[in-house]
């Protein structure tokens, strides 16, 4: 829907009372780890929400990845249409976004998400006036919120917030690696079930006190848990990934009931929405579920699936997949043909068997509308998080509508697959010598696959070995240009290597592939200041700056930059807006008061002159210029206090400060040797 088409729709608000809406995702959800659907597993909070609303034991996802899955949910559109088709791909601008029909409308709306994918930075925040993706501190694959922090975050908000309000609280428990207690995986997987089951509980109860209330509680994907050989999510689109619980709640007006219809999750927007008496959207992929909460008969609608992570980040065949009518087309190099009925796990292939029936599927899977989307480039930082929670790949290169001919099938490539993240958790947990022979293993075979030529590369430059490493990484960018990961990597290891201008050209190409992102900026900024290029610097950190204007970090290289483009006034701007930011333990106080000392701005450079401490990187120098204000005011005992001691962090200021008139008097005698 085009911005004046949201608008001319949200022309007429409902004239009944709108109840709040309450969306609640849960990362990672198998249907059979809920006591409703397979009686295996303690989860009396979403069972009883289920017997209250209408369930679907077997809605399908469009992907088995965590942000394009949520953007469709948001979107009401597939991947390939709403642009975000592999985590760490944001969401491109243009496809409205239920937070932003539901802002529209005077609802509050806030986010609440617990896992790194789904961080501000990819794009699933637009619409929501407060975002809180805050995750703990801690090593990178264990940053995530545990359920029941986010739980609590949320009904802080819910408990303040103006009505109407709609809140999407997103789970990451169930993701793996699985930290409850458990005889074996599944158990373990079933134990962090149970634990966002007890934080839904504590959520909705308070989410009640707060009158009517529409929840809808869903999953973005499952988990394969070993189905097929995938020990987790992401590679294949089988049930075990595709196939997630779909709850629709609302007192009064959804009556309980039950379907095996196999709806899907770019339904649930335009859901909301007629729920709430909105127009439903045009030309979105989802439809409203409301008549067949109603009582009507299922309209089955086709169900668009794909996975785009085979190719994108290894050079593999994409999956995409078909579900209509009770069968399941899987578009592979070698295609696979499922008659779901009576094979639910998908292990009898009947595409050589029924090959009409599989060409018309293949055929109407290819009619499929596009919106050819660029998905941009993701921000260094950013990737290592993702790798670090087990996104081998993710944040690769968006490709064409239509890959080319000839690529291996995924199939052919699970044990490579499982290879590459074997040898990928090595790498996280430091192992470095044996990420690298994991690595070559799969190099044996694929030359040419970039991933692990670019990770094999960063492993080589951590061991020291950083021309070698340097060398695969050249050649994973040369098989993939736009990869933004393989290019992130060989521009860190460019600057470490000493090879500034050569880091420039990196970082410049990944600020054009992704303007937006702050952290490229720093990245181009950083390389340009150390290639000595200070007006350049300062143009790269103050577009880093526009778009992160309340990061502290980025205000205080901006500064820097600045000071080392002689623009000292702007530098110490900068620098007091980044103390303000952080008014405790700001490192730089020592070099503000520098700055506004040689503006000759007194009083305000002594404060933070005096505030600078032991540990800061300009404390001598801070120390040395409070020395000289005490002495211009005709303070010789503190003067010669702040010298020494500014000379014992820094002997090498004695000869200034002999060479200053101010100080010259109060140098003490050179210690005898």
């Amino acid at each position: 829907m085009t911005s004046l088409a949201l608008v001319l729709a949200l022309a007429s608000p409902p004239a009944s009372p709108r109840p709040n809406v309450l969306l609640v995702t849960v990362d990672t959800l198998r249907p059979d780890a809920l006591g409703w659907v397979a009686g295996r597993n303690a989860t009396p909070e979403i069972d009883r929400l289920a017997a209250e609303g209408f369930r679907f034991a077997g809605a399908v996802s469009p992907a088995p990845v965590t942000l394009p899955a949520h953007a469709s949910i948001l979107t009401g559109l597939v991947p390939r249409r709403h642009g975000a088709r592999d985590n760490g791909q944001p969401l491109p601008a243009g496809p409205v976004t239920l937070a932003e029909t539901l802002g529209a409308r005077g609802y509050a709306t806030a986010a609440f998400v617990s896992g790194f994918p789904l961080a501000r930075a990819f794009g699933v925040d637009r619409g929501f006036t407060h975002y809180d993706d805050a995750l703990p501190d801690g090593p990178p694959d264990r940053r995530e919120r545990r359920a029941a922090r986010t739980a609590d975050a949320a009904a802080a908000w819910i408990d303040k917030a103006r009505e109407p309000w709609f809140a999407w609280v997103h789970f990451y428990d169930p993701h793996d690696p699985y930290e409850a207690p458990g005889a074996d995986t599944r158990a373990a997987y079933d134990g962090e079930v149970a634990a966002v089951d007890r934080a839904l509980g504590t959520l909705r109860r308070r989410a009640a006190a707060r009158g009517a209330v529409l929840t809808v509680l869903t999953a973005d994907h499952g988990e394969s848990l070993g189905e097929h050989g995938e020990d987790t999510h992401g590679f294949f689109v089988y049930e075990s990934t595709i196939a997630v619980p779909l709850v629709v709640h609302l007192p009064r007006r959804v009556r309980p009931g039950q379907s095996s219809a196999p709806v899907r999750l770019v339904d649930v927007a335009p859901t909301v929405q007629d729920l709430l008496g909105l127009p439903v959207p045009q030309g979105i992929d989802g439809v409203s579920l409301v008549p067949l909460l109603d009582g009507a008969g299922a309209d089955a609608r086709p169900a668009a699936i794909e996975t785009l992570r085979p190719w994108a980040s290894y050079g593999w065949a994409p999956l995409r997949a078909l579900r209509e009518g009770g069968w399941k087309l899987i578009d592979a190099p070698r295609r696979e043909l499922y008659d779901l009925a009576r094979d639910p796990g998908e292990r009898a292939n009947l595409a050589a068997a029924e090959p009409a029936r599989a060409e018309a599927m293949a055929m109407a899977l290819a009619r499929l509308p596009s919106t050819k989307t660029a998905a941009p480039a993701l921000d260094a930082e950013s990737m290592e998080r993702l790798r670090a929670l087990g996104y081998v790949g993710a944040g690769g290169e968006a490709p064409p509508d239509e890959p080319p001919p000839g690529l291996p099938d995924p199939k052919d490539r699970i044990g490579a697959w499982n290879a590459l993240g074997a040898a990928e958790g090595m790498l996280v947990r430091r192992e470095l010598a044996a990420a690298i022979a994991k690595f070559d293993e799969v190099l044996a075979t694929e030359p040419a696959n970039r991933f692990a030529l670019s990770r094999s590369g960063q492993a080589l430059v951590d061991l020291g070995r950083v021309a070698e490493g340097i060398g695969r990484m050249e050649k994973a960018v040369a098989a993939g240009p736009r990869h933004a990961e393989s290019r992130l990597a060989l521009a860190q290891a460019l600057t470490r290597a000493g090879r500034h201008q050569d880091a420039v050209a990196q970082w410049t190409e990944l600020t054009r592939l992704q303007p937006r992102d702050a952290a490229h900026w720093v990245g181009l900024g950083g390389a340009l200041g150390l290639s000595r290029q200070p007006a350049s610097a300062v143009a790269a950190f103050t577009r880093a700056a526009a778009l992160r204007p309340d990061d502290p970090e980025v205000l205080v290289r901006l500064g820097f930059a600045e000071h080392a483009a002689g623009r000292t006034a702007e530098a110490a701007a900068h620098l007091g807006e980044a103390a303000a930011l952080r008014p405790e333990g700001f490192e730089h106080a020592g070099a503000l008061g520098v700055l506004l000392a040689r503006l000759g701005r007194d009083a305000a450079a002594r404060s933070w002159l005096e505030k600078a401490r032991p540990a800061d990187p300009d404390y001598a120098e801070a120390r040395f210029q409070l020395a000289r204000l005490h002495a211009r005011a005709g303070e010789p005992e503190a003067a010669r206090r702040a010298l020494q001691v500014a000379l014992v962090a820094a002997p090498a200021l004695r000869e200034r400060a002999a060479a200053d008139p101010l100080l010259s008097p109060l140098v003490p005698a050179a210690p005898s040797r």
